[in-house]
């Protein structure tokens, strides 16, 4: 990201790529360098998640964790994602990652926090090898 990327986010912000009133996603996003973009693409930035796997603060299979700025907009409904901890990978991750809208971003994560179970997540996790590795979705 560049220096001061939350500034500039917040004057880019109606320029986002998703229509929802909660998340921000744009596939040429100014912030992101041209490493960033690549290590991007490649989940690379998600790896240091790993340790917080290991510290029991997340899980590897779970709704990803939100941003504070989201989770102020979050409705009832939206909220139900935060029943369980959050997750480096989860339904929407391996069903288009940043395509996905957040209205069916929670539609997803309540479907495994009601189908939870140790061969979901490890169907999940095999998903999540061909996700990563064709980038698609991942902005």
């Amino acid at each position: 990201m560049v220096v001061e990327a939350e500034t500039i986010k917040d004057s880019i912000f109606d320029q986002r790529d998703h229509e929802d009133r909660i998340t921000f996603k744009m596939k040429k996003d100014p912030r992101i360098t041209w490493i960033g973009r690549i290590i991007r693409k490649l989940s690379v930035d998600e790896l240091p998640q790993l340790w917080n796997v290991l510290k029991g603060d997340m899980s590897l299979v779970g709704p990803r964790p939100p941003v504070p700025r989201e989770v102020e907009q979050y409705t009832l409904l939206d909220r139900r994602r935060l029943d369980v901890i959050p997750g480096l990978t989860c339904f929407w991750q391996v069903s288009g990652r940043g395509d996905i809208p957040f209205d069916q971003q929670v539609e997803l994560d309540v479907q495994y926090i009601e189908s939870q179970s140790f061969w979901t997540d490890i169907k999940i996790l095999f998903k999540t090898i061909p996700a990563v590795l064709t980038g698609k979705g991942a902005y």
